[in-house]
């Protein structure tokens, strides 16, 4: 009594499927799948990033600083 049986998870399922739809459910998936990936790919950017020496970091804050003056000085 303490374990739902394949039968119980069977009928939870299709009461699901008759309250959501089955389009409404696999726009579900497919918006979780795509977060899933975004997620994965934000980690993984910011691991490269964690793993820039200070020098690296100062380098492209240089970088864009000098960029943004090129942009202030073009208005």
């Amino acid at each position: 009594m303490g374990s739902f049986s394949i039968w119980h998870w069977l009928v939870v399922l299709a009461i699901v499927v008759l309250v959501f739809g089955t389009k409404k459910l696999r726009n579900l998936g497919g918006d979780l799948g795509a977060s899933i990936k975004n997620f994965k790919g934000a980690m993984k950017d910011g691991e490269a990033e964690a793993a820039k020496t200070p020098d690296q970091i100062a380098a492209e804050a240089k970088v864009a600083e000098e960029e943004q003056q090129r942009e202030s000085n073009k208005v």
